[in-house]
């Protein structure tokens, strides 16, 4: 005989509003989507302080998914316990105004474990900052927000007949509100109101739904009260915090849907920073001397070549021109273009730093480019390597046997590795021997003051003789003091036989040793006053 089937006393007893299921799908939808916006959300965060490298987006998809399988496993039991959906929509409220805070809360909380980190740790500091920022900012609000779909599961279905289906239609709601999620955040609001508002919008939409199933059941009056005047004050606090909250006077700091961005401006020079702890990408000298920095080293590169006054110079990660302007002003009928995949840098390079509007800059990746492009170079500069985040892609043997495609005969690539490292097995050199593998004569020289090396790769195995020829007819005293410095420091490369492919590139890996052993150092000052002074010393 068949038993029937009955639907559980728990669900007569619901509110009225439960027992709608498009309320409950809706739900399940936002609680999707405010999830994965909450993880891009959080990359962002990290991003300027601790890259947004493999590694930051591994710890960041890892400490969510903890957080979300822990609540999971809560909300069945909570559901199983104490099947009110007051406790549900509570916990929804309570996230939301979290996920409020975190533009706020998330930055103190990164300078806090920094400054705590800084005098306990001495190896894998960024591993471990990103890592603690993560579980002490992130895990809480996606936990509760984990409860979700197990407690749902109990208030949807009605009965055995119709649990595959319900369960079904539920994880269907979440699937596709993840999906909204992740493009939303990426394409539309961070770059169109930045992280700190994009965490806003998506609690802003949790609150609603929370407040919806409160003020329908007319109970909750105090909770919904409380909850709604904490998340009006986070709509003011959040948003004004910047990245680098401590700095004064920035002229400009914002976000495109691949940077964040931060210029500064001094009576002699503007500098843009891409991240907040390692250090400037572009610079523009306003008296239009040298700059000081890693692209004065750059210049001996069309120096290799055969007739530097009228090269044809490619720059693969153009920032905001320095390069390419250095080379218009120190040679005479010099050609320079360049190709940079963040258009917003750009158009600040434009307003800030003084980018001649005739200066082609094409909005692309660079390997993308080259991949399209038919025109041959005599200098191409490779620049789009940023403290961790080195694009495997453009590390690989292929693409260095692609840039040598689009070198005319004898011309020169010149590569700016910002990771200086003395390791015999850094990431450094793996490069150079990945390059050494496509280019007969590897040439280095270390950039004075800087961790920055310039490497420079040609077939044409006379390029020190030209480089040597072309300086003694430089003008600018200047330019030629520096250039026989570069000169007289180049150093032939001896190479090895660690190649980076497409197909294995740990370039996260390999640069984190790099940005560990440099960032020991530079805490070396830090632990010593902490030592002395305690935190009155960190705080001097």
């Amino acid at each position: 005989m068949k038993k029937e089937k009955t639907v559980s006393s728990e669900k007569k007893t619901l509110p009225k509003i439960l027992k709608n299921k498009w309320y409950l799908y809706i739900t399940e939808f936002f609680a999707g989507m405010s999830v994965m916006a909450v993880e891009l959300g959080a990359s962002r965060l990290l991003a300027p302080y601790f890259s947004s490298s493999q590694i930051v987006w591994t710890i960041i998809i890892g400490t969510i998914m903890i957080a979300m399988a822990l609540g999971n496993i809560y909300g069945g039991r909570s559901a199983d316990k104490n099947p009110d959906p007051d406790k549900l929509y509570g916990r929804i409220l309570i996230a939301s105004v979290w996920i409020a805070a975190v533009p706020f809360i998330g930055k103190l909380a990164i300078a806090g474990i920094a400054g705590l980190l800084v005098v306990t740790i001495n190896t894998n500091f960024l591993i471990w900052a990103a890592f603690l920022t993560c579980m002490v900012v992130f895990v809480y609000p996606l936990f509760l927000l984990g409860t979700v779909t197990p407690s749902l599961v109990k208030y949807t279905v009605d009965s055995l007949d119709d649990s595959g289906k319900t369960v079904g239609t539920l994880g269907a709601a979440n699937t596709i509100g993840s999906i909204i999620g992740t493009f939303v955040p990426t394409f539309i609001s961070i770059p169109a109101v930045g992280t700190a508002v994009t965490f806003l919008i998506f609690a802003g939409i949790m609150l609603i739904i929370g407040l919806v199933y409160f003020i329908s059941s007319k109970r909750g009056a105090v909770k919904a009260s409380v909850v709604s005047a904490l998340f009006v004050v986070c709509c003011f606090t959040s948003p004004i915090m910047g990245f680098a909250f401590w700095e004064k006077g920035l002229t400009y700091e914002g976000e495109s849907v691949y940077n964040y961005l931060q210029v500064k401006d001094s009576l002699d020079r503007t500098e843009l920073s891409t991240n907040v702890l390692f250090g400037v990408q572009s610079v523009y000298v306003k008296s239009g001397e040298l700059s000081g920095m890693y692209y004065d080293y750059a210049m001996a590169a069309p120096l290799m070549t055969s007739s530097p006054d009228t090269a044809d110079v490619l720059i693969l990660g153009m920032g905001t021109g320095t390069y390419a302007k250095q080379c218009m002003t120190y040679f005479d009928d010099i050609t320079a273009e360049g190709v940079e995949i963040d258009e917003k840098i750009t158009d600040l390079a434009h307003r800030y730093f003084d980018l001649p509007e005739n200066v082609k800059v094409t909005t692309y990746d660079g390997r993308a480019f080259l991949g399209g492009c038919d025109k041959k170079y005599d200098v191409i500069m490779v620049d789009a390597y940023q403290d961790i985040t080195i694009p495997f892609q453009m590390s690989s043997k292929e693409f260095f046997t692609l840039v040598k495609e689009h070198l005319n005969e004898n011309g020169v690539m010149v590569v700016n590795m910002n990771m200086r490292s003395e390791s015999a097995n850094g990431i450094n050199s793996w490069l150079a021997d990945t390059i050494a593998s496509v280019f007969g004569n590897i040439y280095t020289v270390d950039v004075a003051g800087s961790t920055n090396r310039e490497l420079f790769a040609s077939d044409n195995s006379h390029m020190t003789d030209v480089l040597t020829d072309n300086i003694n007819s430089i003008t600018n005293e200047d330019l030629k003091l520096l250039m026989n410095s570069v000169n007289s420091e180049l150093t032939q490369y001896s190479a090895g036989n660690r190649i980076l492919t497409d197909d294995k590139a740990p370039v996260e890996l390999l640069g984190m040793k790099v940005i560990d052993d440099i960032i020991q150092d530079e805490l070396v000052y830090y632990k010593q006053a902490f030592a002395e002074k305690g935190i009155k010393g960190l705080l001097e």
